[in-house]
């Protein structure tokens, strides 16, 4: 069997890579926003997640994704790099020191 190199004639798209902010030490008195994308039930889901996060850390403020614009997926990279960043300035904007950005799978 014969293996070949294949390139694309549309090329590559080259992103700088960045690495995970450090984790919060505790969420106690933190606040933290919900982001969600549309994808897998986050309307049932976060609520679950945001009391869960609530009963632990009394003194969590959570920012639901309801207070968000809501981003459906789509497949391009750069639409979706400028939808995390203006998601991630609106977060920043409204105090959110975290994120949650994913849930379920």
């Amino acid at each position: 069997m014969e293996y070949y190199d294949v390139v694309s004639p549309q090329g590559v798209e080259v992103v700088k890579r960045r690495g995970v902010s450090p984790r919060l030490a505790d969420l106690d008195g933190k606040t933290v926003a919900e982001v969600w994308n549309g994808v897998f039930k986050g309307n049932q889901t976060f609520p679950v997640i945001r009391k869960l996060l609530q009963q632990r850390f009394p003194t969590l403020k959570i920012i639901p994704f309801t207070e968000f614009p809501h981003y459906a997926g789509g497949d391009n990279p750069s639409e979706q790099r400028e939808r995390a960043r203006l998601v991630a300035q609106l977060a920043k904007e409204k105090g959110a020191q975290a994120v949650i950005s994913g849930n379920g799978a």
